[in-house]
């Protein structure tokens, strides 16, 4: 890529101030071919990534790696797989060798490339994690013949449904041959940005490499000017080329006068403007199709040119190094920097734009969903027809999971249509799937308020309503005002679907997720009424959801079984919003680790910016099951993740869902004042709402607080409030959460009756027949009020649960408690024997208050000693937590601690506060001692 514009090169032809960059660069390539990996390069624009990608290219295709090179489209960004297709396209041959599910997974992704999918790329859904396996398998296909090395240029423009698959094929590159070396700008949402790969950020030259530059390449500039173009260049070595050459016949004898310092893009733009304007008619006209084609795919040129000889009218374009032409295959054109791209379409009227658009869509009519965002992009005024084609491009490419092209194409088509009704109809599919999925509350709102701008008929259509609903219920937390809506457009059709099913299938489970929220009879009764009077079969799968949803305590077996066969299928399944709504019932009903595979994909294309709502629910599911099923850490990662995520959104229903989840970990571990906080933060937000299951979550977390530290009072009255002692109110979902709560904390206050009615009812609803947890609470539950004579066998079956150890923290709860029993009976053998389990279990998962009576009632057993509470070859702390208390020890202040460990003085203080009671001591004054007791000692200052 000699005389590229932003190459830091001397006249020797070396590269300026970046020895250590192409170190790098040297090592990464040369481990390709042994073990492959990922390398990706950051920096500011014309700072010089390109050549570097270059210089290693150069070095790779030395070593005998095959390089291929593709760059990032701005153009292109809401066209799935464009990327994909484009950087696979000269791989395709080898194809033939993949297994069939691999290539119909590629054939259908492509649009159709292979011929594998009958009408192209129409065929059924692609599942990502198929589709990824294939791209992933193709590349090691390749690299069985000889190392391949992926060089991508301008990340932030690859369209997100590629840039997630090249970056799942990226982080499963290691000890394979086949190297990933990419470029992208900082400050563009970019899902490779935070994907956590090895990164090389590269920086502008510092003063002096600057200087050697522009000294080596244009001698005779010197004095003010070379200041003021080393002023204005501030090391970036594509301005430093530029400017001194912009410079030139202007310099007088007095030297150029630059103007006041500009934005560096302006800048550079204005310069490519001149060079591009100098080019003849026909290579201009070219290089705008070849800008918005964006593919630099020849053959797409010569099918829009027809009769012209394209190499010919580049020519000009190629000698004034504003592209290159590569011949091999059947040829490609790449830009020599970015900038030249998009001063070639700024530099164009709007006229030559159109033209151009026009022209590419005609060339591309065996790509349909190219063809209609060109068309689209054509199209100045209201076409119905266009307008179509864009909603069909829609329909696809959200069938493939790519949520957020979808959003775009019905935006882009509602914009195209003339008429008030169509136009209303496709805004408010695009709002609803804007809040529904894609994350986009915000726009949502506005798209819905412009539908009924254009059709104030729309007013009371099903996707309006369930639009409005989703913004209301997600952002504002309005389930009153969401509830009339829906309930008034669906019942205003007496149950009928007017043709699209689709649209009352979705308002129904909007409807279901609202009275999920609320909480209150009224509202389920509503919903009930509702989907009593539909004339249109429902389909089993909304039924089956609809009933676990309001009632999962009294989930039929054949119920339970039809969403059992639903879960062991899932990770097939494509659709993020179909995952999420059969997770969430799964965890009413305690199967949500089974649906883990299939969250984890929905999870990862929220995070780079795709199904936002999808993943945020996602999260959730996962979240509480960690809770459930022993994973705290992972749980208080998630939450904070989901917090997070939530707040840059706007998702303020869902964000108190992770703060349940933060609430419960606190009160498990016995942080009082953290469950204060969160307790009364979500109290003051749900009242006013009438969000009755989000007050509960405030009243559960309060309740196991109150548990942890013994005040036994205030824990039943904040679990009956949930649902009261000898009921189990069919529309609380957390009344199975708090199960073994209320009837502990009534035994611990006299109220054995109310203890005995609710043990009475968890046996009458058949709760042990739905889930394994719920078996283990209820013979719990009934071992803690069972005469004292019958009291061991009652324990001795609830420890029988089949499975019971896959709920570790309620499983302790029970061991506890049947140590206090048999402590109290004098069976003290048998006592340790549980309390010891109990103990060493809650250690593990940090719940502390629970640890420290499982020890107290070791201590009143005879046994003592610190080591004695603890088992052989285990530890309470975790290992963050060693970390911190050897630290401690050692003498360090919370401050160096934090320093030493990244992070803040108040989050050492906060472990401390917990470590103490793991190891039996109250303040560090005591803490050598105790790790010294353990065997272990402090750690260096």
């Amino acid at each position: 890529m000699a005389g590229h514009g932003s190459v830091p090169r001397s006249t020797t032809g070396a590269l300026v101030g970046r020895d250590r960059e192409l170190e790098l660069l040297r090592s990464y390539v040369g481990q390709v071919p042994e073990r492959g990996g990922v390398l990706v390069l950051s920096g500011e624009p014309g700072v010089g990534k390109s050549v570097l990608l270059d210089a290693a290219a150069t070095v790779a295709t030395a070593a005998g790696v095959l390089v291929l090179r593709s760059d990032g489209i701005e153009f292109l960004a809401d066209l799935s797989f464009a990327g994909l297709h484009h950087v696979l396209e000269p791989l395709l041959h080898e194809c033939e060798g993949l297994d069939p599910v691999h290539r119909q997974a590629l054939d259908v992704a492509l649009g159709g490339a292979l011929g594998a999918a009958p009408g192209g790329g129409d065929g059924a859904p692609v599942d990502r994690l198929v589709l990824y396996g294939a791209v992933l398998a193709l590349l090691r296909r390749a690299a069985r013949e000889r190392p391949v090395l992926l060089v991508l240029d301008d990340l932030q423009w690859v369209d997100r449904a590629s840039a997630a698959a090249l970056a799942f094929v990226a982080r499963r590159l290691s000890g394979s041959r086949v190297g990933l070396l990419a470029a992208y700008r900082p400050g563009f949402e970019s899902f490779f940005e935070r994907a956590g790969l090895p990164e090389l950020t590269v920086s502008p030259l510092d003063g002096g490499a600057a200087a050697d530059l522009v000294g080596s390449r244009f001698p005779s500039l010197g004095g003010r000017e070379l200041r003021r173009v080393l002023a204005q260049a501030r090391g970036n070595p594509l301005a430093l080329l530029e400017l001194p050459t912009a410079l030139g016949d202007s310099r007088g004898s007095a030297g150029v006068v630059l103007p006041e310092v500009l934005p560096l893009s302006r800048r550079l733009q204005d310069l490519y403007a001149s060079r591009v304007a100098e080019m003849p008619a026909p290579t201009r006209r070219l290089l705008l199709l070849a800008a918005l084609e964006g593919g630099g795919d020849l053959s797409v040129l010569r099918a829009a040119t027809p009769g012209e000889d394209v190499l010919s009218l580049l020519a000009p374009a190629e000698r004034a190094q504003l592209v290159r032409i590569e011949h091999r295959g059947l040829g490609r054109l790449t830009f020599h920097h970015p900038l030249i791209r998009a001063t070639v379409v700024s530099g164009s009227t709007s006229g030559q734009r159109l033209a151009a658009h026009r022209t590419l869509a005609e060339a591309l009519t065996g790509q349909p969903d190219r063809r209609a965002w060109h068309l689209a992009e054509a199209t100045p005024d209201p076409d119905e027809q266009v307008a179509a084609l864009l909603e069909r491009t829609a329909h696809r490419v959200r069938r493939r999971g790519d949520a957020v092209g979808a959003f775009n194409a019905l935006v882009r088509s509602a914009d195209l249509t003339p008429g008030p009704a169509d136009r209303g109809r496709r805004l408010a599919e695009a709002a609803f799937v804007g809040a529904d999925v894609a994350g986009e509350l915000r726009t949502a709102a506005e798209l819905l308020v412009e539908a009924r701008r254009a059709d104030p008929e729309l007013r009371g259509s099903l996707r309006a309503a369930a639009a409005a609903s989703q913004v209301l219920l997600n952002r504002d937390g309005d389930v009153n005002t969401a509830h009339r809506l829906l309930v008034g457009a669906i019942t205003t059709r007496d149950g009928r679907s007017d043709g699209d099913d689709e649209a009352l299938f979705e308002a129904l489970c909007t409807l279901r997720r609202v009275c999920l929220c609320a909480g209150r009879p009224e509202l389920w009764a509503a919903h009930h009424a509702a989907t009593a009077q539909l004339t249109v079969p429902m389909p089993p799968l909304q039924e089956l959801l609809g009933d676990v949803y309001s009632d999962p305590a009294r989930s039929s077996p054949a119920a339970l079984g039809l969403l059992d066969a639903v879960i062991q299928d899932l990770h097939r399944e494509t659709d993020p919003s179909r995952i999420e709504r059969i997770a969430m019932a799964a965890l009413f009903v305690d199967r949500a680790t089974g649906c883990r595979t299939a969250l984890w994909p929905v999870v990862e294309d929220g995070r780079e910016g795709g199904a936002v709502t999808s993943a945020l629910i996602a999260l959730v599911v996962l979240c509480l099951d960690d809770f459930m099923t022993g994973r705290w850490d992972e749980c208080g990662r998630l939450a904070a993740e989901g917090l997070a995520l939530c707040e840059a959104h706007g998702y303020q229903m869902l964000a108190q869902q992770f703060r349940r989840a933060q609430g419960l970990l606190a009160a498990a571990r016995g942080e009082d004042g953290t469950v204060r906080g969160l307790a009364q933060g979500i109290t003051d937000w749900a009242v006013p709402r009438g969000a009755r299951t989000v007050e509960h979550f405030a009243r559960h977390m309060t309740a196991l607080a109150a548990l942890a530290r013994g005040d036994h009072e205030k824990a039943y009255l904040e679990a009956s409030a949930i649902s009261p002692s000898g009921v189990l109110v069919p529309h609380a979902p957390l009344a199975l959460w708090v199960l073994l709560d209320l009837v502990e904390a009534a035994v611990r206050t006299g109220r054995r009756a109310e203890a005995l009615a609710h043990v009475a009812v968890m046996r009458q609803t058949g709760l042990p027949a739905v889930s394994g947890r719920l078996a283990l609470v209820t013979e719990g539950s009934a071992a803690l009020v069972a005469p004292e004579d019958r009291a061991v066998d009652a324990f001795e079956k609830a420890l029988a649960v089949p499975g019971a150890e896959r709920w570790p923290f309620e499983l302790a709860r029970v061991r506890l408690a049947y140590g206090q029993h048999l402590r109290r009976t004098r069976a003290v053998a048998d006592a340790r024997t549980h309390l010891s389990a109990a103990l060493t279990t809650f250690r593990r998962l940090g719940a502390a208050p629970w640890a420290t009576r499982a020890a107290e009632e070791l201590r009143a057993t005879g046994r003592t000693g610190l080591g004695a509470l603890q088992d052989p070859g285990t530890s309470p702390l975790t290992e963050q937590e060693h970390q911190i208390a050897a630290l401690a020890a050692a003498g360090l202040t919370n401050k160096q601690i934090g320093e030493r460990l990244f992070l803040s003085h108040r989050t050492v203080a906060a472990h401390l506060h917990r470590i103490y009671p793991k190891l039996g001591i109250t303040s560090r004054v005591t803490l050598s001692e105790a790790l010294a007791a353990r065997g272990e000692t402090p750690a260096h200052p």
